[in-house]
């Protein structure tokens, strides 16, 4: 199971995202960024960030330490703000939590180096994969830290939960948004990308991420479906999406190449 430790502290709240994450002393004495599962989009969020966080991880690109944060209620009782006081006492329970990297700043494709094609690349066909409509120039969701480039902030991927309407539909869909992805200037070949990644994700794989996430994170399920249904839900979705590699694969490499052509 992911790691699980215990909010002691709400230290501060980051306004940059539109969730109202926050940063969180646990007792571990780590800090955490924490999404809260009283947000906007809900548990589903979470899984989002778990799944993706962790699929990344296989792939071998830096991503922080992915928890579960139990929060109580009453350490938001003492917050001046309105707004963020009702998402921390509506997130009683199990939240999602990554380890804060101090120091870290957004990535900027103004004045950062870019990265290595290979590793731009790799970043582009997972985004593709997971559907990630939230890695633009504008909102790049990567941080540099310590002179490498670190994932965050994956809780809009995976949007086919959203309904789980036409799944098998949906898996098979190109992902047309990948020709606004920040990376995508710098990325090598897709398909290059898609030899390497595609390989080493399989089901056992898959199976071992969902088996990970806590089952009050399935709880608002589109079907009402109990956390077991939906952890194969989301497997079965996975290894679609995989299969249908021929469909968006293509797309992501096309949008590469007219704006390599382009440059």
């Amino acid at each position: 199971m992911v790691r699980s430790v215990t909010a002691m502290r709400y230290v501060t709240p980051l306004r940059e995202g539109g969730s109202l994450p926050g940063i969180v002393e646990a007792d571990d004495d780590g800090l955490y960024v924490v999404k809260f599962r009283g947000a906007g989009h809900g548990p589903r969020a979470l899984v989002a960030e778990y799944v993706a966080g962790e699929i990344a991880r296989h792939l071998g690109l830096r991503v922080p330490e992915l928890v579960e944060v139990l929060l109580d209620p009453a350490l938001g009782r003492a917050e001046p703000d309105y707004e963020i006081r009702q998402l921390v006492l509506g997130s009683e329970g199990s939240n999602v939590g990554l380890d804060y990297l101090p120091g870290s700043l957004t990535y900027d494709p103004a004045s950062d180096p870019l990265p290595d094609p290979e590793l731009a690349a790799d970043i582009v066909w997972l985004d593709s994969f997971v559907t990630n409509i939230d890695r633009g120039p504008q909102n790049p969701n990567l941080l540099m830290w310590h002179g490498d480039l670190w994932l965050i902030d994956h809780g809009a991927t995976l949007y086919v939960h959203a309904n789980w309407y036409e799944p098998e539909a949906a898996a098979r869909q190109p992902f047309e948004m990948i020709a606004q992805h920040v990376l995508l200037p710098a990325a090598g070949s897709i398909v290059d990308a898609d030899a390497r990644n595609a390989p080493r994700i399989d089901r056992a794989l898959l199976e071992h991420i969902l088996a990970s996430v806590p089952d009050s994170w399935f709880e608002q399920d589109a079907l009402g479906r109990e956390a077991a249904e939906v952890r194969g839900a989301y497997v079965t979705w996975l290894l679609l999406r995989l299969d249908a590699r021929e469909q968006w694969v293509p797309v992501a490499e096309a949008a590469r190449v007219a704006l390599e052509a382009g440059a």
